[in-house]
């Protein structure tokens, strides 16, 4: 087997110890000087990064279990993470249980499922776990039959010698766990990869289709309570006074106790505690008028004409060349507003949390993507130690950005402080929907200066609440591929708790852009895929202009979803619309086809070309895919939250409606085959949608979409 040498330029160790006979745990901790040498920037939701421990267990029968460090939110990195360990250990995937792991900050880092980053910040780690175990078995071996270890192989859970010998890793774990940890490791050449690349199956789908207990909503334990919790119904209102003589009555209701500016209802199960929320009655202050939907459009549109807004706070993110001058000589200029409303997270599976607060110890136990963050602000909150707090991790029924914040974790964690028992907190739907978090509400206005037919000079505006697109996002394409570009953003304060909403900025970003060059293709009567090619290669010509993205990438799945789609070679009656896009280290370019039926434009299919390297689960990459794709349409298509003085107007699917399964389109998703290594997928895919089914649309109807959800431009559902 041809491999690659690695050499380990910083101490390393491994513990090792013995599990009841069955069998001996290696476990790989890589300090942190094994910092990569180059670290990018990343996404905001990506928040703690850092290198992180890989597990092995072997049991003597040459059983393995792989233990996965982050949690599992849907995005298969239960599956995808070990299968990287595996490779290396070499065992066959069909040997391999994978479990788990609970937070450890002495034995992982980064436990976080945000900014689609678990893979591409965990590769090299994952790999060298099950490399070093790998090479102490082989080492093992060698002493065994007095041989050289470089004069071994391994394969598919045997140690092997050309002289015909062979012993099972179950053979060797303990003769290995008496050995030195090697200082250097051989990677294999992706060339012999067995595991990595092959389609596998999650690891939890048996779970899943039996109703096994994995997620926190299933979690029991005797002798625990439940509680609900009632927020103020506006955003910004303080709580004055509740009266809770009603809901005491309710047979089954133990406590009714205040938690900060909330109040929590004990009961016996969480029907009672729904129950006795209903019968509170509480006094809030004032809701504030201005926290409207229709006030916050009034100021961003004040802001995209040029006025100073009090309270809103501008800065310019980028400027390359000379913008004024581009515009001052341009032959004409080409302007146009993309707006977009709060949105929901919606998860399918409601805030839930376990926590039971002793003088002696903190037990957490849940659905969480920052556990290690949550487990902090816990400490904090109740005045303790955080290394008095263990978490354990549920497999997540969904968070799309909702739980990296751990709200709902502190909650329960401060409500068992004050009873004195451990609890189980659980929203209810409309408890989710209408206390946020949201994705912002944001506008762009979009400038073109066109001299002599070429783009000369690119304006992005951003208006928008709470969040604003930040430096990285700055850098992505059209930057460095337009010679005179500015890009500046104006942050509007408000009470509306925002935050990270899947592919949070690029998912409209995205959109406003890419909807932006198909318009500027049409008035400057250049195909769609011609003008991104040209514009990528000027890109070139600019690479080291902090570019995030690769131009030659992106012209690459340009090219692939033109060939897999046969663009412009469609059957009559369908439409197509182009998108290209970089977000989360990916590059993913996509094409809907939109019909008219019932005299309704309809996506029916979309192709999707994505280039994120090397992909380690085909079958989980292309469900993440297809997710991604089927997100996105829907929600640009039917979703928004108005907000009327600080109160939601939605506050369940009868109100607030996402996409069915007879609005989802089929989806064609093709990789670009690489070597290099991984990068997002959970994400990725989200942000060129929308556009391409909005300018599949207009090819169809000549309608065009500028505004979501689309459902409110003419089209109905």
């Amino acid at each position: 087997m041809k491999k690659k040498q690695l050499q380990m330029d910083r101490k390393t160790f491994m513990k090792v110890s013995l599990l009841s006979g069955t069998g001996v745990i290696f476990g790989v901790n890589f300090l942190q000087s094994c910092k990569s040498k180059k670290e990018t920037p990343i996404d905001l939701e990506s928040l703690n990064y850092n290198d992180f421990n890989a597990y092995i267990q072997i049991a003597n029968n040459g059983m393995v279990t792989i233990y996965a460090p982050n949690p599992e939110i849907g995005q298969g990195v239960k599956t995808s993470m070990p299968m990287i360990v595996a490779e290396e250990l070499d065992v066959p995937w069909k040997h391999v249980r994978v479990v788990q792991a609970n937070l450890d900050t002495q034995k992982y880092t980064r436990q976080v499922a945000g900014g689609s980053q678990s893979i591409r910040f965990s590769w090299m780690l994952l790999r060298e776990a099950g490399a070093t175990a790998r090479q102490m078995l082989v080492n093992a071996a060698a002493l065994e039959w007095k041989v050289e270890p470089a004069d071994c192989s391994t394969s598919d859970g045997y140690v092997i010698h050309p002289n015909g010998k062979k012993l099972g890793y179950g053979d060797l774990v303990l003769k290995a766990a008496t050995l030195e940890i090697p200082e250097k490791v051989m990677l294999k050449d992706p060339k012999d990869f067995k595991i990595i690349g092959k389609q596998a199956r999650n690891v939890d789908n048996f779970k899943i289709t039996q109703g096994s207990p994995l997620y926190g909503m299933d979690y029991f334990e005797e002798g625990m309570v439940y509680a609900s919790i009632i927020h103020p119904p506006a955003f910004g209102q303080k709580l004055i006074d509740f009266d809770d003589s009603e809901a005491k009555k309710i047979d089954g209701v133990s406590e009714i106790i205040k938690i900060g500016n909330n109040i929590a209802v004990i009961g016996i199960n969480t029907w009672i505690a729904f129950q006795g929320k209903k019968a509170v009655k509480a006094t809030y202050s004032e809701a504030n008028k201005k926290e409207s939907s229709t006030y916050f459009d009034e100021v961003m549109d004040n802001i995209l004409s040029g006025e100073k807004v009090k309270g809103s706070k501008a800065k310019k993110l980028r400027e390359d060349g000379n913008i004024t001058k581009a515009f001052k000589e341009a032959d004409q200029i080409i302007e146009r507003v993309y707006e977009a409303p709060f949105l929901a997270h919606n998860t399918m599976e409601p805030m839930n949390f376990f926590a039971n607060v002793t003088p002696d110890k903190i037990e957490l136990k849940g659905p969480i993507q920052t556990p290690e963050l949550t487990a902090r602000q816990v400490a904090n909150n109740l005045k303790r130690n955080v290394n008095e707090v263990s978490l354990e991790m549920c497999r997540i029924g969904g968070g799309f950005g909702r739980r990296l914040k751990g709200d709902y974790a502190i909650e329960a964690a401060l409500i068992s402080d004050k009873i004195k028992k451990p609890v189980k907190l659980v929203y209810s739907r409309e408890d989710d929907m209408t206390t946020g978090w949201y994705r912002p509400k944001v506008k762009y206005k979009i400038r073109a200066a066109v001299k002599d037919g070429k783009i000369t000079g690119y304006h992005l505006t951003e208006a928008s609440v709470n969040a604003t697109i930040n430096k990285q996002r700055a850098d992505f394409f059209p930057s460095g591929a337009i010679d005179n570009l500015l890009i500046e953003t104006h942050s509007i304060k408000s009470k509306v708790t925002c935050f990270a909403w899947r592919a949070p900025i690029c998912n409209f970003l995205a959109f406003a852009e890419q909807s932006f060059f198909d318009e500027l293709a049409l008035e400057l009567k250049i195909s769609p895929v011609q003008m991104r090619m040209d514009l990528l290669e000027n890109a070139k010509k600019h690479k080291d202009n902090n570019m995030q993205y690769s131009p030659e990438r992106m012209q690459a799945v340009i090219q692939k979803v033109v060939a897999d789609a046969n663009w412009g070679n469609t059957p009559k009656g369908v439409h197509q619309g182009l998108s290209v896009y970089y977000s989360h280290n990916s590059h993913v370019a996509q094409i809907s086809e939109v019909e008219i039926k019932e005299n309704q434009p309809v996506v029916t299919k979309v192709y999707c070309a994505v280039d994120c390297g090397i992909v380690v689960n085909p079958m989980g990459a292309a469900a993440q895919a297809e997710g991604g794709i089927i997100d996105g349409i829907g929600h640009a298509m039917f979703s928004e939250m108005i907000v009327e003085n600080g109160v939601p107007k939605s506050n369940n699917f009868h109100q607030y409606k996402l996409t069915r399964l007879k609005n989802a389109p089929q989806v064609e998703v093709s990789f670009v085959e690489s070597l290099e290594a991984p990068t997002g997928m959970g994400e990725p895919t989200l942000p060129p949608a929308p556009a391409a089914a909005a300018n599949a649309i207009y090819a169809a109807t000549g309608k065009r979409l500028r505004k979501h959800p689309f459902v409110k431009n003419g089209l109905n559902s």
